[in-house]
Order: structure tokens, then C-alpha cells, then sequence
């Protein structure tokens, strides 16, 4: 096997046809929220790696499903030990935040926020000039039942059950 090709014992074996694109509730609801709860799935199609300790360009290879986008659960750590800011720091660059975030509302029954949508962009080199690339990753994080973001901390790092998806 050449270096870089995915390893095919852990490829995905899927019915012609098969096409895996959520919404972002369905996203929320029924992979996040499945996996901060600790609960299996029926199949394995979104990886868990430390999108950090990656370039970008390096994390298609260790997505389970995609072409153009790909889907990972991905730790965060916090910048400061004892601030909430995240460190989004990669191997040769650095994750900047996009926009504002955007409130996930559940179409089920009455609506209810069920989380955060925030886009970020990755930088070459050092902030704060850093060069801008095309690569775009769409973060989502859970809100609590009050509509506010949800963590847990462990270890000393926020371990935010988060889901993010890549695209080139």
C-alpha cells in the first residue's frame, strides 16, 4: 500500500448509490448529540481525529467517507489554561473564525435551539498576517436546553463534543 492511500480494511462498505449529506440538524441531533451521550452507531462513517495535530490538506486520508468533504468528531483544547478561549493552532497554520455563528433551530415539534454552526477558514504561517487558503471547515457545536453552548472540562481542556467538516 503507498503512502497516503487509505487503508482498505477500514473502507467503508456501502450500497452503490449511497450519498451521506445531513442537514445540519440531523448533524446535531442524531450524530453529535448520539456521540456526546457515549452511544453507538449502527455504522462507522465519521472518523474521530484531533483535526489539530493536521494540516489540513493531510485530514482527507484520515476521513472513513468523502470526496469533497469530510466529516470528523474532533476534540478542542482551550489556548489558555484557564480561559475558554480554543487553540486552533495546526501544524503549519492556524484555524480562524468567519462570520457570525449560526443558531441550529430543531424543526421537530416546538423550535428549540439545538446548537451552533460557526465557519472557519485556515491561514498559512503565523497570526496574525498568515495567508489565507481555500480550505473551510464548518464547526458545530451543541447547546444545553437553554440554548447556550455545552462542555464538559477533563483533564484541564475543554473536551467539547464537536463535529466538524472539512472542505477543500
Amino acid at each position: 500500500m503507498e503512502k497516503g492511500e487509505p487503508d482498505p480494511s477500514k473502507q467503508l462498505r456501502l450500497l452503490p448509490g449511497f450519498r451521506f449529506h445531513p442537514t445540519d440538524e440531523e448533524l446535531l441531533v442524531h450524530y453529535l448529540s448520539r456521540k456526546a451521550a457515549s452511544r453507538p452507531f449502527p455504522i462507522p462513517i465519521i472518523a474521530e481525529v484531533d483535526i489539530y495535530k493536521f494540516d489540513p490538506w493531510d485530514l482527507p486520508d484520515k476521513a472513513l467517507f468523502g470526496e469533497r468533504e469530510w466529516y470528523f468528531f474532533s476534540p478542542r483544547d482551550r489556548k489558555y489554561p484557564n480561559g475558554a478561549r480554543p487553540n486552533r493552532a495546526a501544524l503549519s497554520g492556524y484555524w480562524k473564525a468567519t462570520g457570525a455563528d449560526k443558531l441550529i433551530h430543531s424543526t421537530a415539534g416546538q423550535l428549540q435551539n439545538v446548537g451552533v454552526k460557526k465557519v472557519l477558514v485556515f491561514y498559512k504561517g503565523k497570526a496574525p498576517p498568515g495567508f489565507k487558503t481555500n480550505w473551510i471547515m464548518h464547526e458545530y457545536r451543541l447547546t444545553d436546553s437553554y440554548g447556550n453552548p455545552s462542555h464538559t472540562r477533563k483533564n484541564g481542556s475543554m473536551r467539547i463534543a464537536r463535529l466538524v467538516i472539512l472542505r477543500d
